[in-house]
């Protein structure tokens, strides 16, 4: 994360931090070096810090703005906010455009008249989202300041790593252990005296869109985000695999809620298998892979008529999902106190 850290830092948050919280125009002249004068202060005159390159295989240049604010990068109130502000906005513009994407271009647009599809869903998916992620911002922020600021197993040079295979090791090794762990958190926020408090929120979608990917309890979203966050507290990792598995992940969650279903996979806990889980809760609670839940004894094989347009879009088969589901359904929540709009109980008359 440092390596983000000093992205934005460059092109963003040192012009921000120097104007949100200038350097006091009385600094000691023995410290600092004189800069030209711009419009933005008459007094040029900024500390000389060091600031460290976070990675040896690129250097960004600090602009002068770097060196103008009381708080200079390594300050770790600066670091907090910052990385609060990482999270959240650049979470969220990272959900909106894979989000968008996926429901323009992937998502089958026929399930908007399923007989579970709520009324107005993509707009309580959004508000979902837009309420939670700032919340969780705030949780996820200390994990990423532990990171930065050296307490964790990130490495930077593959040279660094345990031993040469590790390079390629660390991967499925991120997917095996993140996917137990959040395999038995998301079952044990299925247990009765959490799920309707944190998990709930999730399960209002029965027929989720990919907007509905992010769309959590913030406690609920932090608790299954935290298997991400503890590997590199417990085994080495590089830096921009880092990057690029967190990048991953969100992307992963969009995919599991688009409706399309591409893996019928014996391992492969996509699309179809999370679908079994919204559908009828207790079943399929892996991230990555169905491998926990035949463990656990909580795997469900998909519906073969998911695998074909024309048999997963049927009157026939939203009405056998219906009746399981509500039956289900009454079992976990009781009432169902979800708005499925007129037209959805019309069709659902239909279909029943």
């Amino acid at each position: 994360m440092d390596i983000v850290l000093q992205v934005f830092d460059t092109f963003l948050f040192d012009r921000f931090w120097a104007f949100v919280h200038p350097a006091s125009t009385f600094t000691d002249t023995r410290n600092v070096v004189k800069l030209p004068t711009t419009t933005f202060s008459s007094r040029r005159e900024v500390p000389t810090s060091v600031i460290n390159a976070s990675t040896q295989f690129f250097q960004l240049e600090p602009s002068p703005y770097a060196y103008m604010s009381a708080w200079p990068r390594d300050n770790i109130w600066r670091q907090f906010i910052t990385l609060y502000m990482i999270t959240w906005l650049f979470g969220l513009v990272l959900y909106f455009v894979c989000a968008s994407l996926s429901y323009l271009f992937i998502f089958d647009h026929a399930t908007v008249t399923h007989p579970k599809y709520l009324k107005n869903q993509v707009a309580l998916e959004i508000r979902q989202t837009m309420i939670s992620m700032p919340i969780m911002a705030i949780f996820t922020a200390p994990l990423f300041l532990l990171e930065v600021r050296g307490y964790g197993k990130l490495y930077d040079a593959p040279s660094d790593a345990p031993f040469a295979l590790y390079n390629y090791l660390q991967f499925p090794l991120f997917i095996c252990f993140t996917d137990l762990l959040i395999y038995w958190i998301h079952r044990g926020l299925h247990h009765p005296r959490l799920y309707k408090t944190l998990h709930k929120p999730h399960h209002k979608w029965i027929m989720p869109t990919p907007y509905a990917s992010h769309a959590f309890h913030p406690l609920d979203g932090f608790a299954q985000s935290i298997p991400y966050h503890l590997f590199p507290f417990l085994f080495p990792l590089q830096k921009f695999a880092y990057v690029a598995l967190f990048i991953f992940i969100n992307i992963w969650t969009i995919f599991i809620h688009d409706g399309e279903y591409v893996a019928n996979s014996y391992i492969i806990n996509g699309a179809a298998c999370h679908t079994m889980h919204h559908l009828y809760f207790n079943y399929n609670y892996g991230q990555f892979t169905t491998l926990w839940d035949r463990l656990g004894g909580s795997y469900r094989q998909p519906n073969e008529e998911l695998f074909s347009r024309e048999s997963k879009m049927s009157k026939a088969e939203w009405e056998r999902q219906t009746k399981e589901m509500e039956k289900v359904l009454e079992e976990v929540e009781g009432d169902d106190d979800r708005d499925y709009g007129d037209e959805a109980r019309r069709l659902q008359k239909k279909v029943m």
